[in-house]
């Protein structure tokens, strides 16, 4: 196994943060919650704790015990990590007496391997209104603020570290070189997590679990299906079946366009056209939640029905990836709600199939470098993510073919002149909302009283943030043009320029 990195999360809203730039140090790492700390830590090269919401100091807080861990593994912790490393270990955290929240920066710097390459004066980004006012007896100071006297500190035996700053964040400018002194440097880890490492570990695993049974795959056009199934075909050839179903919600001609790019690609795919069956059970129906669960159970009714033709089928692969294991075992029990958009769901016990999930170590932009790496078409792997409904949680209120006709029209406009003017790889997601309202125009020298859609494009990561995206007037302009002059119905067009949070990507 490669080189491990452990990461204790307390809760903080950064510990995803933390995982990707160990990663992208080419690391590999894994999150557990604080309360579900691996039976064998000897296996994991160094430890890292995680910033929290709560006070060191508060009862209720996460007061785990790192018996197993303390001197035996490298140990950093992170602004709560490190206040809990000294807060029971003879040191004092008490309130701030000033505010400590946002960027400062670094006004002592001592000449230690942890700090090699950090200057005076770095920016470091602070968020905490606890502080540690004495470093435990056994404790050596390293850096300092203006305001924060112990930002930075080492145990006496050299293993364990704290920094009352968090390196995981942009703001922290030399972050990601202090997490390399002390992954690299001080625990001595070899970075060895790599897209083609990945690939071949991962095609041997699936190999030797799968041998010579069938896997089906439910295909949907996207990024992380479309890396799974390649995967799985490296390891099991045609005993992959895939099969995309159509539920009538995708883009204009998204069935037939996928479907051909997958026949390039040597896949054994079966398409699946259930639009009617989708929309008539769809019919009247305004509610979003109600709407999803439609799709959700249509969607497992025509799939279970597609699977038991394939004969012999033991498995069910999923193009599940990190951030969603993330969320299933979090420090807060289970994610609510609040990203039931994007998905349909998982599919029913009465399956009786094994789940393999090829990518559930991956965030969303390992996964597109792995599909590289596997020489996949740029076309799939730059691909927006669309969500699982389809465009029926873009037709705010009911939904109708003409209506789904009609977005597909507006959205191939929009989506085709993001890739001919050069805007779309700069945009990590973009599409056309239908709005329930009409709104009065004047066609020639007549009035109109039509339909108004919404233009949403969005900068992320990962979805879990997003910023909307500054595109230029002209082509705003221009956009508005085409989508009210080419298709009947509509009349008026408007731009969202809504953040998440606290908006959503999508607008139900």
């Amino acid at each position: 196994m490669h080189n491990k990195v452990l990461i204790l999360d307390f809760g903080s809203q950064y510990t995803q943060l933390i995982a990707r730039r160990v990663r992208e140090l080419s690391i590999f790492c894994e999150i557990h919650p604080f309360h579900n700390i691996p039976d064998d830590v000897s296996t994991f090269k160094a430890v890292i704790l995680s910033g929290s919401p709560f006070s060191v100091r508060s009862n209720d807080a996460p007061h785990p015990d790192l018996s197993a861990i303390r001197n035996k593994v490298p140990l950093l912790g992170v602004c709560y990590g490190a206040q809990y490393l000294a807060h029971f270990n003879g040191g004092e955290v008490a309130p701030s007496n000033t505010r400590e929240y946002g960027r400062a920066r670094l006004a002592k710097v001592e000449k230690h391997p942890f700090l090699k390459d950090i200057p005076l004066e770095s920016q470091v980004w602070m968020s905490h209104s606890d502080t540690i006012k004495k470093l435990p007896e056994n404790a050596t100071q390293l850096a300092s603020t203006k305001d924060v006297a112990n930002a930075a500190y080492v145990m006496d035996d050299s293993m364990t570290y704290g920094i009352q700053f968090h390196p995981e964040v942009y703001h922290s400018t030399d972050g990601k070189q202090l997490l390399q002194n002390f992954l690299v440097d001080i625990a001595g880890i070899t970075p060895d997590w790599t897209s083609d490492a990945f690939v071949d570990t991962t095609v041997a695993r699936l190999k030797a679990q799968l041998g010579n049974d069938k896997v089906i795959l439910g295909l949907s056009g996207g990024v992380d299906s479309s890396v799974a199934a390649i995967l799985l075909h490296k390891a099991i050839g045609p005993n992959l079946h895939c099969i995309f179903v159509n539920n009538g919600l995708l883009r204009k001609n998204e069935f037939s366009d996928v479907l051909a790019q997958y026949e390039h690609m040597g896949l054994n795919v079966k398409g699946v056209d259930a639009t009617e069956q989708f929309l008539s059970e769809l019919a009247g129906v305004s509610d979003p939640e109600t709407k999803r669960k439609i799709i959700g159970r249509v969607f497992v009714e025509v799939f279970d029905e597609e699977a038991h033709k394939v004969e012999g089928a033991k498995w069910l692969a999923q193009g599940t990836i990190y951030p969603d294991v993330i969320e299933s075992v979090s420090v807060n029990g289970p994610s609510a709600t609040i990203k039931s958009h994007h998905n349909v769901g998982g599919l029913p016990d009465f399956m009786k199939l094994k789940v393999v999930e090829p990518l559930n170590m991956l965030f969303k932009d390992e996964v597109r470098r792995v599909g590289a790496s596997l020489n996949m078409p740029a076309g799939i792997l730059g691909r927006h993510p669309f969500p699982g409904p389809g465009l029926a949680i873009r037709i705010l209120g009911d939904i109708t073919k003409e209506k789904v006709t009609m977005l597909q029209e507006a959205d191939a406009i929009f989506i085709q002149e993001l890739r001919h003017h050069g805007l779309y790889d700069n945009v990590w997601q973009a599409g056309v909302i239908l709005l329930p309202v009409q709104s009065v125009g004047v066609m020639g020298d007549e009035r109109t009283y039509e339909k108004c859609v919404a233009l949403r494009a969005v900068t992320s990561t990962d979805g879990m943030t997003a910023d909307w995206v500054h595109l230029p007037y002209e082509f705003l302009q221009e956009i508005s043009n085409q989508i009210i002059n080419r298709i009947p119905g509509i009349n008026r067009v408007v731009y969202d320029i809504s953040s998440k949070p606290p908006a959503t990507i999508e607008w139900e």
